[in-house]
């Protein structure tokens, strides 16, 4: 495979266009152009399909697509290293994170980390645990920082924290007043849950379901900043992160429920591709992640 003819090809599926992608590697369109022809003539395979609106990649040329992206972040990521290998000066760093850790953890490493590497550029990524995972193994971050559980084959990963999940309600809720409360006595009761692929619906369930406990899920939301003011506003219970109700538990806003019989500790991942290497940027990091 012409490698001259892949980056051009990569170029273009990148920014979806051939003059955008012709403009980034410093050549005339008519010669990237005529390039690609090439290319897919030599694979026998159309790429792209030419469409009104512009360019639309074929099934294989999504599949290629994906091989390009590992093989240029690699070659990248190679320069790098070799460039930055005694110090951690300049540069740039891709971070994605979890949307609770993103919201009440990250802030406090970020300043951290510009404090000591001033320098490095730092880009985060925010979203639910699946998204976050999908972008360590695209190469689109350098590394994730997630809630929930890592399944994914290609996917390493190390704790580098503990939360705790807590059932939380408005103060008016009955089960505030009771003095004992068991999981059994959450069977029943209307939750707001967070959205599907999120980390902390995921833990979430696990520790319900070991307790053979059945909850009415009221309704589902992909904020958990809008799932603690609609708890709080009266709207029956929430499973949420510790993290994220600090604030408002001291306040008295919203009240914990604590479970006699079930604690639901959750770890805090450190997420990577196995088949990446990690440049300085990214050891630095973690490196603060850790004495956090």
């Amino acid at each position: 495979m012409n490698l001259h003819h892949l980056a051009i090809f990569h170029a273009i599926a990148e920014t979806g266009s051939v003059s955008l992608g012709a403009e980034q590697l410093l050549i005339s369109q008519p010669a990237a152009s005529k390039q690609l022809k090439e290319f897919e003539a030599a694979l026998g395979e159309q790429l792209f399909d030419r469409t009104g609106k512009g360019l639309r990649l074929t099934t294989v040329g999504k599949l290629l697509s994906e091989y390009a992206r590992k093989i240029f972040t690699l070659e990248a990521e190679a320069e790098q290293a070799v460039a930055q290998l005694r110090e951690v000066s300049r540069g740039e760093l891709f971070v994605g994170a979890s949307t609770t850790i993103a919201g009440y953890l990250l802030p406090q490493v970020l300043a951290r980390f510009h404090q000591q590497h001033p320098q490095i550029r730092v880009h985060v990524s925010v979203g639910n645990t699946a998204f976050v995972h999908q972008q360590v193994l695209d190469y689109r971050v350098d590394l994730g920082l997630t809630e929930g559980f890592v399944e994914e084959a290609g996917l390493t990963s190390t704790s580098f924290a503990e939360d705790e999940l807590v059932v939380v309600a408005a103060a008016s809720h009955p089960l505030v007043k009771k003095r004992k409360v068991k999981a059994t006595d959450l069977s029943g009761q209307s939750f707001v849950l967070r959205e599907s692929g999120s980390g902390t619906r995921a833990v979430q369930e696990q520790a319900i379901s070991l307790c053979g406990v059945e909850v009415k899920e009221l309704m589902t939301l992909s904020s958990t900043e809008a799932i603690k003011h609609v708890v709080a506003a009266g709207v029956g219970l929430a499973i949420v992160s510790r993290l994220s109700v600090e604030a408002e538990l001291t306040s008295g806003e919203l009240k914990a429920i604590r479970l006699a019989d079930l604690k639901i500790p959750r770890p805090l991942h450190l997420v990577q591709a196995q088949d990446r290497f990690a440049g300085p940027a990214a050891r630095a990091f973690n490196d603060v992640l850790r004495d956090q």
